[in-house]
């Protein structure tokens, strides 16, 4: 699968300043910014700077971020799902995860996630892809941003809704394990129907073998 990447950005005011919303942005352009230092929430900054330029790289990754002139305020990644999570079980090309949405404290609450992902759709080569994103409350912010678990599950889906993706069922045994945590989905226009079911499948994996095992007996 050729994973083409278009550039596209936009411009967004914020009450603090303007900032620029670009990409999928490649690693040899990320090293000539700064990686603001408040963004610690997966790693220390240097750390998570350095995991996001390796992204970049990869054939399928796509990094899109939030900038004043020369310092990164947010981003959100794109790529392949871990090969040890139950998301690569079938080695689907056309099947990326939104691994990681982040933005500094001072820009909360100014819409710049929302466009961050709009951004990210703006390539039409996203209509080749099922984005999924796994959200488990657990990670989430609740301390700095005093929502309740419930509250903040409908700030994260009006988020996501503004990159088209949208709660969608599964058996996943980290997801059930709590109300609040969801498997978030969106299918490309252009994925073909052997994709989809196959999704469905990878969606009720735990189903989908024991099926198969009572089919073995």
């Amino acid at each position: 699968m050729d994973h083409t990447k278009t550039y596209h950005s936009t411009m967004r005011d914020t009450p603090t300043s303007s900032i620029i919303i670009e990409g999928p942005v490649p690693s040899d352009e990320l090293k000539k910014y700064r990686f603001h230092e408040q963004l610690t929430a997966f790693r220390p900054a240097p750390k998570q700077f350095e995991a996001i330029i390796s992204i970049a790289d990869f054939n399928e990754g796509r990094i899109i971020i939030a900038r004043t002139e020369d310092t990164i305020i947010g981003y959100v990644t794109y790529l392949h799902p871990d090969p040890m999570e139950r998301w690569s079980t079938f080695n689907m090309e056309d099947l990326i995860e939104l691994g990681a949405v982040e933005v500094i404290p001072t820009y909360r609450g100014a819409g710049v996630a929302s466009g961050l992902l709009k951004v990210s759709m703006m390539d039409d080569y996203m209509e080749n892809y099922i984005v999924i994103s796994t959200e488990y409350y657990w990670h989430w912010d609740l301390d700095e941003t005093r929502l309740s678990v419930w509250d903040y599950r409908k700030v994260m889906e009006k988020m996501m809704a503004a990159g088209g993706l949208l709660p969608a069922p599964t058996d996943d045994p980290e997801i059930i394990s709590h109300p609040a945590n969801c498997l978030m989905v969106r299918i490309g226009k252009n994925v073909p129907e052997e994709s989809i079911k196959q999704f469905d499948k990878l969606r009720f994996l735990q189903r989908h073998q024991y099926r198969s095992m009572r089919e073995g007996l």
